[in-house]
């Protein structure tokens, strides 16, 4: 059971001050202020998420991962750049779906500002009605006062003639002053009673539309407090929501690489890229000198000719079996 409310909570006892309503006032604008602060969170946040979003999708296609694997395994990593990009699809939407959020909550901010303009307008106007019409009245009751003191003045020298013999012309002359002041102090004295009537009556208009404007506050403030809260919860729940698509796409991506089978990305890539199946033969050994003795002619030379064979040519000499060109 609810045991405080507005319109029971901001009186103050001077029928003048307005301090019970500015406190109000004051609450409402800084809610209103918080609700901009959740706002501008939200499109900050909506940023973050953009920026990251995009940045995922331009990773995947700017940057290669594995770009000459193959078969299964490639398949495989394919799917996981796709499903990183969708990642940053999802990101971006969340981006999308953040702004919209946050159009709602400054929609909603800037309809209760509205709202509520129009009962400050209607306060402001009764509370400057009320503050004129109590100067009035305190005006009003400083001149009957003063009225009333002429008129007891009056009537003492009416009083004081009387006993002192005064002439004739100065006895009308007092006794026309006191019929003037009786006459002033009854004006004044009806002028105060009606300027308190009228401030009565403002102050019934002014506690009515008090008590109205509190009420008003209350629902407002009710209102506020129930799509703040419900804000952040649908904010987080978003959010919730993202981590449950991001844990659904990765197990997309855990899915494909479950299907990467080792045996059948060797076979793969054996079968398409084999270059034969007999290794080479072994090198032997060769002697280095062994090669030489193999390889190098061998140079006989030939008997040495006798005298009898050597040509009858005048340019040789012949001296015993050796011979000379002279």
């Amino acid at each position: 059971m609810r045991g405080a409310y507005f319109k029971e909570s901001f009186w103050t006892t001077d029928i003048t001050s307005t301090l019970g309503y500015d406190t109000l006032l004051q609450h409402m604008n800084d809610g209103r202020k918080n609700c901009k602060e959740f706002e501008d969170f939200l499109k900050e946040r909506a940023a973050i998420e953009e920026r990251y979003g995009k940045d995922l999708v331009n990773l995947t296609k700017k940057k290669s991962c594995g770009q000459t694997e193959i078969n299964t395994l490639k398949r495989a990593l394919d799917a996981f750049k796709q499903q990183i990009d969708n990642i940053g699809q999802c990101h971006i939407q969340l981006a999308q779906t953040l702004r919209e959020e946050a159009k709602r909550m400054e929609e909603f901010r800037e309809r209760q500002k509205a709202e509520r303009k129009k009962i400050e307008t209607i306060m402001d106007s009764i509370h400057k009605q009320r503050q004129l019409q109590y100067k009035r009245t305190v005006d009003s009751k400083k001149m009957y006062e003063q009225r009333c003191r002429e008129k007891d003045e009056a009537e003492m020298n009416v009083s004081r003639c009387n006993k002192n013999n005064m002439n004739q012309k100065q006895q009308d002359k007092i006794y026309a002053k006191l019929a003037h002041s009786k006459v002033t102090a009854e004006d004044a004295d009806k002028t105060y009673q009606q300027n308190i009537n009228q401030l009565d009556k403002v102050r019934e208009e002014w506690q009515k539309e008090h008590i109205m404007a509190c009420m008003f506050f209350e629902n407002q403030e009710w209102d506020r407090i129930n799509y703040y809260r419900n804000a952040v919860w649908t904010h987080v729940n978003q959010l919730s929501q993202q981590c449950v698509v991001v844990d659904g796409i990765c197990e997309e991506v855990r899915k494909t690489l479950e299907g990467c089978i080792i045996e059948k990305d060797i076979e793969h890539f054996t079968e398409g890229h084999k270059t034969g199946d007999k290794p080479p033969a072994p090198i032997p050994y060769e002697n280095f000198y062994n090669n030489v003795r193999s390889t190098t002619p061998v140079i006989r030379r030939a008997p040495l000719q006798s005298a009898s064979m050597v040509p009858d040519d005048p340019a040789y000499a012949t001296v015993g079996s050796f011979s000379a060109y002279q």
